[in-house]
């Protein structure tokens, strides 16, 4: 039982070495991450979640990477049985009070024309910017797969 106990203290002091998020006004930006790429790929997409804890709302208006040629704000559509990725036009609503989430099979921030396939364990740099809280500078943790559930203390 104690080794048990001195596990999960030893767990839980280490939560904020994984953890990385952003502030920007009233936003609050949690774990940035893309997907190992693959070789040769030309793209690549980036997820986070976006807390807006103001009283306004904002907007995600665009991203720009040196990763990539050109950064799109991008969603998938059902189409006649089909997933469509497509641009979103006019930027992503980030609603008062409420937690948008940049998921893979939902929103996400499209890379094309990739510079460098990053790698497990690679970060790179990414500015977004917002309609209110202005440029904000992120960087992107590579991961194999869907990053692992965390929780901020």
């Amino acid at each position: 039982m104690r080794k048990f106990a001195v596990l999960a203290v030893t767990a839980l002091l280490s939560l904020p070495a994984f953890a990385h998020d952003y502030t920007a006004g009233s936003l609050k930006i949690d774990h940035p991450w893309s997907r190992a790429m693959p070789a040769n790929s030309p793209t690549a997409a980036v997820f986070m979640s976006i807390n807006n804890l103001g009283k306004q709302d904002d907007k995600l208006l665009s991203a720009s990477s040196p990763q990539a040629g050109k950064v799109e704000l991008h969603t998938h559509l059902h189409d006649n049985g089909v997933m469509r990725m497509r641009e979103v036009s006019g930027g992503v609503a980030l609603p008062a009070a409420s937690n948008t989430k940049l998921v893979p099979g939902g929103l996400h921030i499209m890379l094309m024309e990739v510079k460098k396939q990053a790698k497990a364990g690679e970060k790179f740099p990414l500015e977004l910017n917002f309609e209110k809280a202005g440029k904000v500078q992120v960087e992107i943790k590579v991961e194999d797969g869907a990053p692992a559930a965390h929780v901020h203390p």
